[in-house]
């Protein structure tokens, strides 16, 4: 089903809201005496990774971290000129492009390690040695760290490579816990220890992400990891951040419906009263989560109006009592707190899952702009 037009109309949009990166990364820098990288990547997680970063830059953010090296080319090409790390690379590294784009890389296993010191770069490429701190999911094993470091120091003389940090990642941070962090952070200086016998000189270690940053200063080492906290998330619900994004849409139909009418596919929802149903045009291509409690709503004129029905591809119908709503009133999906306006928390809470993956499932149809 396509959804329904109405002349004039203003699209669904995604707002972002820079002035809220600013405060929760100033939230980070109260916290803190390390250094600050500002994690940007799945686009700035929703958000736009160029206007999240030159927030995060302005309020005191010295680092960059993406994804790829592609990401991280979108920053340089968007003028963007702190160090940026990169630690996944699934497509792999092109020594060539980290060199020429002052890209730093992560390896995190001695294969990584061969592969980028087989290639061809006019300068040495910048690496972050990542060792495994207890996720078994990246980083290099703790029986292979001799290997990696003595490779890397080979690689050092070699002038393929310049060892410029040490990282790993914490497995428990959201219990915000410092005993459970304990065995992490343990690991992360026993790693450095075994770099600097290999001959290493490592000047920059990083473990916590947002939850240790905001929770335990053991973990912070030279410099934190602050991701999802840029964008208002905080996974270890210790801290109130700020919502960076408001997502609206118009309402492009209203009607008066009798009671026992049924709603969308299969009649999921039946109204039990006359009532009046609103259609946005947004539906689960647009990230909207099908799989919804009850409670789910969206604001239309200061107040929660319930999602009724099963969410569609590309509409959503929501309830308004007595209330006709005329057509292109712009309904608040979810955005910044304001007792009215559900959150992503909310929308998370809602759908059983985790409010990162509410802002990063935002499709490509619903415009953007920034605030």
């Amino acid at each position: 089903m396509s959804r329904p037009r109405s002349a004039g109309v203003r699209p669904p949009t995604l707002q972002t809201l820079p002035e809220a990166i600013v405060r929760n990364t100033a939230i980070a820098g109260a916290r803190t005496r390390s250094r600050i990288m500002a994690v940007v990547k799945a686009d700035g997680y929703g958000h736009g990774a160029i206007t999240v970063a030159r927030a995060a830059i302005a309020a005191g953010a010295r680092w960059l971290g993406t994804t790829d090296i592609a990401e991280a080319s979108r920053l340089r090409a968007g003028g963007l000129t702190a160090p940026i790390l990169t630690w996944l690379n699934p497509s792999g590294v092109d020594a060539e492009s980290a060199a020429a784009g002052r890209i730093d890389v992560a390896v995190g296993s001695v294969d990584e390690l061969h592969a980028l010191i087989g290639q061809t770069s006019p300068t040495p490429v910048r690496i972050h040695v990542h060792v495994d701190t207890g996720m078994a999911r990246e980083g290099c094993p703790e029986h292979e760290w001799d290997a990696l470091f003595a490779g890397a120091q080979q690689g050092e003389r070699q002038g393929k490579v310049r060892v410029v940090g040490l990282m790993g990642h914490l497995p428990s941070a959201d219990h915000a816990d410092p005993e459970a962090n304990a065995p992490a952070v343990s690991r992360t200086h026993q790693a450095r220890r075994a770099a600097q016998a290999a001959g290493l000189d490592v000047p920059l270690a990083h473990l916590a992400a947002t939850s240790g940053t905001l929770t335990d200063p053991a973990t912070h080492f030279g410099m934190v990891r602050f991701g999802a906290g840029l964008v208002g998330i905080d996974p270890s619900g210790t801290t109130e951040l700020h919502g960076a994004s408001r997502l609206t849409a118009p309402v492009v139909h209203c009607a008066a419906v009798a009671a026992g009418t049924p709603v969308g596919y299969d009649g999921a929802y039946v109204t039990d009263a006359p009532t009046h149903l609103c259609v946005l045009p947004v539906g689960y291509a647009d990230g909207i989560p099908r799989e919804i409690s009850a409670d789910a709503a969206v604001e239309i004129h200061g107040r929660r109006r319930r999602v009724v029905g099963r969410v569609s591809m590309d509409q959503t119908v929501v309830d308004t009592g007595a209330d006709a709503v005329p057509l292109g009133t712009i309904a608040t999906v979810f955005g910044p707190s304001d007792g009215a306006t559900p959150t992503i928390h909310d929308w998370a809470r809602w759908a059983g899952t985790i409010p990162h993956a509410i802002v990063t499932g935002i499709g490509p149809r619903v415009k953007r702009t920034f605030a």
